[in-house]
């Protein structure tokens, strides 16, 4: 196995990227300057040295706590719970969320032998009694696994008083009725909004 062979084995193995791709990322960088995959391999290599999670929030940030969770003009009162890091990313980019975040690490999945313990639970409870939270908002994949999650956090949430929601899910906008499955049909129709 040569140089190229071995790049295009390790990028294969990064989510969403199959052969294919990882052998034109590799061609990429060979085609490119020499100075860009330097900067390239530098930055692979002080990643985990720069990059750390919030001692609050959990999210990924160079400064501890994150800005976000430093930030005096959101709405401390509400938490909005993700699976991972990078859920924060895009709920940013989406510019429609204003509060604070809490992120788990994962979803309850007992199969895999991951259970509520192996997850953030306990530091939201801990942050909700803590910051005089009103609400938190579920913002977790419709799956079984998040189901199940939000299901248990909604449960330990019950006899705190707040608001406890999860974010809408059903047909996306553009989407095609013919190639909806049959779960997030349900959920539409169960989650439809009266028109004006």
């Amino acid at each position: 196995m040569n140089a190229i062979d071995r790049l295009v084995a390790l990028f294969s193995k990064l989510p969403g990227i199959g052969k294919k791709t990882a052998t034109r990322l590799a061609y990429h960088i060979l085609d490119a300057d020499p100075s860009y995959a330097l900067l390239l391999a530098e930055q692979l290599a002080s990643l985990h040295a720069l990059i750390k999670r919030c001692s609050i929030c959990g999210s990924f940030t160079e400064a501890d706590p994150c800005p976000i969770c430093t930030d005096q003009d959101r709405d401390a009162a509400t938490i909005c719970v993700v699976e991972r890091p990078q859920d924060v990313r895009v709920i940013e980019e989406s510019r429609e969320f204003h509060g604070r975040f809490h992120v788990l690490g994962g979803l309850i999945a007992p199969l895999d032998g991951i259970s509520p313990s192996d997850l953030a639970i306990g530091s939201l409870l801990s942050r909700v009694r803590a910051e005089g939270t009103r609400e938190v908002i579920l913002a977790i994949n419709p799956t079984v696994e998040g189901d199940t999650t939000a299901l248990y956090i909604q449960k330990l949430l019950k006899e705190s008083h707040l608001i406890v929601t999860r974010l809408a899910s059903g047909l996306p906008v553009g989407g095609d009725l013919e190639y909806t499955d049959r779960l997030t049909l349900s959920r539409s129709f169960r989650g439809r909004v009266k028109i004006d």
